[in-house]
């Protein structure tokens, strides 16, 4: 398949700027693999397609808020992204994306606004900046930090909107979308239905955000750390070998179970991924996704159309365009059966 292959056309005004209220009340397509049938529904409709005995897993990765801003020697002002921390201590290294990056040279040393330092030590082959800080980079973030939201949301978003009700473990510089629906109603109305309610952390980096140019099969993602608790690993490998549904809650829970498979069951621990997942991919471990609705070219539009098939898949956007369901990361949902 090319890239052209993925592409559609969405009218700009689709684009979602702020999230539903309540989070359930956003819309829901269902699609169903089998028979190519597609419901239009609400999200808090959701337990009526869940059944005792599923596991439905949510990441539970908290977004940071990892925007900030610094100036070189020669005083230019730049916006920094910290993506993630390689090394703790008291002179940390973190990975960042920088802008504009040229600014920002190997040995020059940036200043924050509260003063704190950070030295460029390297520059990576994609341009991310390895800057070793002075100080404590978490309470830097916590006191001046912004929340790092999409390119294409341009409204104010209050941040704890921005924010599943669940997170817990910080990390993300992008929020795990497809769990931002959920309510802690909802989810209890979940677990009153005898669905086991898991959860793994994936921190989403900005490769998220990254469009794929020319060749897929040339692509190449970022690295994510992600964890599997023993408990969850547990539950899912029994639910698998009984015959029970693995429910997966966003793409990033996707790609996180489909690496921990070790070729038998999921295994625990923490570890990277850059599972690239496209049309040709065989799943091992999830049953039945709940995404929202991507961006044209992207990587998690190529990992949805592994998962229902490329004609359904288009059928599906097709049809999300036509209906007027609201796109991206504050959008509408959809449930693939």
């Amino acid at each position: 398949m090319t890239l052209e292959d993925f592409d559609y056309h969405l009218p700009p005004e689709l684009i979602a700027q702020s999230g539903a209220e309540p989070r359930d009340a956003s819309r829901l397509m269902v699609v169903h693999r089998g028979s190519g049938q597609i419901e239009h529904r609400v999200f808090r409709d959701l337990p009526d397609y869940l059944r005792a005995g599923d596991v439905l897993v949510l990441n539970e990765s908290k977004v940071i808020p990892a925007r900030t801003f610094a100036t070189n020697p020669h005083g230019t002002l730049l916006e920094v992204l910290l993506v993630r921390e390689l090394k703790t201590g008291p002179n940390p290294l973190w990975e960042a994306m920088l802008k504009p990056a040229r600014r920002a040279k190997v040995g020059s040393v940036l200043t924050f606004a509260d003063g704190l330092q950070a030295r460029v030590e390297a520059v990576e082959e994609d341009g991310t900046r390895l800057l070793r800080f002075g100080g404590s980079v978490w309470e830097h973030l916590e006191n001046i930090g912004k929340t790092p939201l999409p390119p294409y949301i341009h409204a104010a978003v209050d941040p704890a909107r921005y924010q599943t009700v669940y997170a817990k473990t910080p990390g993300s510089v992008a929020a795990p979308t497809a769990g931002l629906h959920f309510t802690p109603e909802l989810l209890e109305r979940i677990r009153s239905l005898g669905v086991e309610v898991c959860y793994i952390t994936l921190h989403v980096g900005p490769g998220t955000f990254k469009p794929v140019q020319g060749d897929p099969e040339r692509h190449h993602m970022h690295l994510e750390p992600f964890e599997v608790s023993l408990q969850t690993a547990q539950a899912i490998n029994n639910a698998k070998a009984e015959g029970r549904r693995i429910v997966a809650v966003g793409t990033t829970v996707v790609r996180t179970l489909e690496t921990a498979w070790n070729g038998t069951q999921v295994g625990a621990g923490a570890g990277e991924t850059q599972l690239f997942i496209r049309p040709g991919f065989q799943y091992r471990v999830v049953d039945a996704l709940i995404t929202n609705f991507h961006l044209p070219k992207s990587t998690l539009l190529m990992l949805v159309s592994a998962f229902m098939g490329h004609e359904l898949m288009r059928r599906a956007y097709q049809t999300a365009v036509a209906e007027r369901y609201r796109f991206y990361s504050l959008g509408d949902a959809m449930l693939i059966l």
